[in-house]
C-alpha cells in the first residue's frame, strides 16, 4: 500500500457508483476535508493482489468538547473501501439473490486518538496539516482479509481477540478489538446496497474477557461512559495503562450480577473436536464418526481445501478466534454449504473429545447459556457441535432423541435435570473459564449415554485456515 490524496477524486473519470456513494457520505462528515489524506492499494485484489481494501482514507477529527469537560478527544477517523461493493460488475463481490447488502454489507472505521505531540504540533502550525500514523490501516486490511477469505462478515458487538499490541508495539495492553457502530457513519443505503459502518474499538485484554463472557454490546456501553475509556464515539487510546473494571469497579460488580440473571450472550467459539457414537446396544441405526463426516465434507466442492494462491494471502498472525452474532439456531451453526435438506440421523449415545484450549467455554456454556434455556455451539472447519436446552426452538433433538447429527451440523440436547450435574463437575475440575486444563480430563454421565472428554483431538484431515467464535444469540 502507498500513501497518496484521493485518486478517485483527482481523476477525470468518475467514480464507480458505490464507491462514490460512499465518498459523498463522508463528504457530508466532513466537508472540510473533501481530500483527505489515502492508502492506496497499488495491485488491486481482483487484478491477484493481497489486500482486498482498495482504499483506506484518513481523517482529522477535532472531537467535541462541552465546557471544561472533553466528551470526545481530538482523533484520527479511518475508513475503508471494498468490503461494500464498490464496481457492481461483480469483480469483487458476487451478485446475491434476496439480499439488501453491498458485498459484504459492511466498511470498517477506526478512530485513533491523537498524542499530545501531535496536539502540540497543531497548536504550534495549525496551517501545516499532520500526517497521521499509518499502522491502523494495516489493521484494517488484516481483518477484511480474514472477512474475504472466510466469507464471515463482522456485526456490531462482536469481539477480535488479537493477543499483541495493535500497533506492534509489546508495551500497550490495547490488545484486543471489539466491533461497534460508528457514531458517525451509521449505515447508507447505496446503488448496491445497504452499507454498515463498523466502528474497530481498541479494548484491554479484561475487556475482551467480559465481553466474550458476557455481552459485547454492554462492554462497549461501559467504555463510552468516560472519556478516559474512549467517551461518546468509542476513541482507541493506545496510551491507556487501566481496564474500565479498574478505572470504574462497581461496572464489573454489575456486569457479574447481570451475568447471573440474564446468562451470557456468547454464543458459540471455534474449536477442534472429535464425536463417535456411543452404543449400548449391539444393533446399530447407521454408523457416523468424525472421521468418515469430515472426509465427506473434505470433498465437498464448496468445502474445498484453500488454494495454493489463496494460502498465500493468509495473515498467519491473524487471532486465534473472533466473535460472531447470529439471530437463530440455524445461523450458530456457520456452515455455509450444508446438504438440501439432510435427514437428522439420531445416536443412541455420544462420545464428544474437545480441545483443550476451548474446554475453559464449558462452564459458560453450561452455566450462562444452557441454565438459561439457550443454546452453544463448538465450531470446527467443517463440522459443529451446538449444545441446546430444552426449550431451544427449532432444534432437530428432543428429550426423547436427543443426540443427533443433521448433515455436518452435530447436536446435543442437555436436559434440565444434568445442568446442575455438569456445572459441578466442571467447577470440581477446576474449569473456571479463565484456565486451560494441563492433563486430559473425563466426565461420564451414564444414565444419559453421554461422555465428554478434554483431550487433544486428532489432526483434521484439511488444515484450518483461520477460526473464528460464534456470539450473541438468545
Amino acid at each position: 500500500m502507498a500513501a497518496s490524496t484521493n485518486p478517485e477524486k483527482n481523476s477525470e473519470l468518475k467514480p464507480p457508483p458505490g464507491l462514490k456513494s460512499l465518498i459523498d457520505h463522508l463528504k457530508s462528515v466532513y466537508p472540510d476535508q473533501p481530500n483527505p489524506l489515502q492508502v492506496t492499494t497499488l495491485l488491486k485484489y481482483w487484478l491477484g493482489g493481497s489486500d482486498p481494501l482498495d482504499y483506506i482514507s484518513m481523517y482529522s477529527n477535532k472531537g467535541q468538547g462541552e465546557g471544561d469537560a472533553e466528551r470526545i478527544p481530538p482523533h484520527w477517523h479511518y475508513v475503508s473501501f471494498g468490503l461494500s461493493d464498490l464496481h457492481g460488475d461483480q469483480r469483487v463481490h458476487l451478485k446475491e439473490e434476496h439480499t439488501t447488502r453491498s458485498g459484504m454489507g459492511f466498511e470498517l472505521t477506526f478512530r485513533l486518538a491523537k498524542t499530545e505531540a501531535e496536539l502540540q504540533k497543531e497548536r504550534e502550525c495549525p496551517d501545516k496539516a499532520l500526517r497521521p500514523p499509518t499502522w491502523p490501516a494495516n489493521l484494517l486490511q488484516s481483518i477484511a482479509r480474514y472477512c474475504f477469505q472466510t466469507g464471515n462478515g463482522l456485526c456490531f458487538g462482536d469481539n477480535i481477540p488479537w493477543r499483541k499490541g495493535l500497533d506492534g508495539s509489546i508495551d500497550s495492553r490495547m490488545q484486543s478489538l471489539l466491533v461497534a457502530q460508528d457514531p458517525q457513519l451509521g449505515s447508507i443505503d447505496t446503488p448496491f446496497g445497504t452499507v454498515d459502518f463498523c466502528q474497530i474499538v481498541g479494548v484491554t485484554e479484561e475487556e475482551l474477557e467480559q465481553a466474550s463472557r458476557w455481552n459485547g454490546r454492554g462492554v462497549l456501553n461501559f467504555l463510552a461512559k468516560d472519556v478516559q475509556t474512549g467517551g461518546e464515539w468509542l476513541v482507541t487510546n493506545m496510551q491507556r495503562t487501566m481496564s474500565v473494571f479498574e478505572l470504574f469497579p462497581e461496572t464489573l460488580l454489575n456486569l457479574q450480577d447481570d451475568l447471573e440473571k440474564q446468562g451470557s450472550d456468547l454464543a458459540g467459539v471455534n474449536a477442534e473436536f472429535t464425536f463417535r457414537e456411543l452404543k449400548p446396544t449391539t444393533t446399530i441405526k447407521e454408523e457416523v464418526d468424525f472421521q468418515s463426516l469430515n472426509e465427506k465434507c473434505a470433498s465437498e466442492e464448496n468445502n474445498r481445501p484453500l488454494t495454493e494462491s489463496q494460502l498465500k494471502r493468509e495473515e498467519p498472525s491473524f487471532p486465534q478466534s473472533m466473535s460472531m452474532s447470529s439471530n437463530s439456531l440455524h445461523k450458530s451453526c456457520p456452515l455455509d454449504n450444508q446438504p438440501q435438506a439432510p435427514d437428522c440421523i439420531s445416536l443412541d449415545g455420544i462420545e464428544i473429545t474437545l480441545a483443550p484450549y476451548a474446554a475453559k467455554y464449558l462452564l459458560l456454556a453450561i452455566k450462562d447459556r444452557i441454565r438459561h434455556g439457550r443454546h452453544f455451539t463448538f465450531k470446527a472447519q467443517h463440522l459443529a457441535l451446538t449444545l441446546v436446552a430444552e426449550t431451544v426452538t427449532g432444534a432437530a433433538v428432543s428429550v426423547s432423541e436427543p443426540y443427533g447429527v443433521l448433515g455436518y451440523w452435530i447436536q446435543v440436547l442437555i436436559p434440565n435435570d444434568l445442568v446442575p450435574r455438569m456445572m459441578e463437575a466442571f467447577r470440581n475440575s477446576q474449569l473456571d473459564g479463565k484456565t486451560e486444563p494441563t492433563q486430559r480430563l473425563e466426565f461420564d454421565w451414564p444414565d444419559k449415554h453421554f461422555k465428554l472428554i478434554v483431550d487433544q483431538p486428532p489432526c483434521p484431515l484439511v488444515p484450518t485456515a483461520m477460526s473464528i467464535e460464534a456470539a450473541p444469540v438468545n
